[in-house]
């Protein structure tokens, strides 16, 4: 198993940001909102942690309405992408933006009748307190849906993967660099990601039992449990 290389834990450059929301996420996005949404019928009050881009709201209320999400983001530049979007969207009414370290907000225990999160626990160093953080704020019934990056188990997995989804260079030199960035973020992001095993220990003392955590497609994990 490849050590873990941490990378920076808030993308706040206009670059950053600005390739972030560029890549082509479409699917793992839809993927996303349709495995949550299966779980059963939205609560009013949902919030999503390290929003990025505010993409995974937008297809949630576009897939489905009744409630409204609270969308966390430290990087104001992604804030300043996400609030353009959701203004395309049409969906200001309903999705709501909070400037805030996902580790420690300011909500109230229980606040929330869902607690989701899309790629996030990469870049956290330490993740477990943002677990914490995700299960306090969470309201007995609430689903935790929490999904991320896996750490692959060699330098030859994550040339395999690169190649994979990050997808073939632009024929427009003016586009190259830009391309050049986002695959390395992609590169990036595996090799501070985390496993199944690294997640199911962290979110044991919550009361969470391992088989919460699963492998759900060839490079993402997923933690969904429901709060007693």
């Amino acid at each position: 198993m490849l050590q873990r290389i941490l990378e920076h834990e808030v993308m706040d450059t206009p670059e950053d940001a600005r390739d972030y929301d560029a890549m082509d996420h479409a699917a793992v996005n839809a993927a996303f909102c349709d495995d949550f949404l299966a779980l059963g019928p939205p609560p009013a009050r949902i919030v999503d942690f390290g929003t990025g881009t505010a993409l995974i709201p937008i297809g949630l209320c576009e897939r489905a309405a009744g409630f409204s999400v609270v969308a966390i983001e430290l990087a104001e530049n992604m804030l300043a992408l996400a609030r353009d979007n959701v203004t395309r969207a049409k969906l200001g009414d309903r999705i709501l933006f909070e400037k805030a370290d996902a580790k420690g907000t300011r909500f109230e225990d229980a606040s929330f009748g869902a607690v989701i999160s899309n790629s996030i626990v990469h870049h956290i160093p330490e993740p477990r307190q943002l677990f914490a953080e995700m299960w306090r704020v969470a309201a007995p019934g609430a689903v935790l849906f929490v999904r991320d990056l896996h750490r692959p188990n060699s330098e030859a997995e994550v040339d395999r993967l690169v190649a994979l989804y990050a997808g073939e260079p632009p024929r427009d030199a003016a586009l190259v660099a830009s391309f050049e960035r986002q695959r390395a973020l992609f590169r990036d992001s595996l090799c501070a990601a985390l496993t199944v095993a690294e997640i199911a220990a962290m979110v044991a003392p919550l009361g969470i039992p391992a088989a919460a955590v699963t492998m759900t497609s060839d490079r993402h994990w997923t933690l969904a449990w429901r709060k007693s």
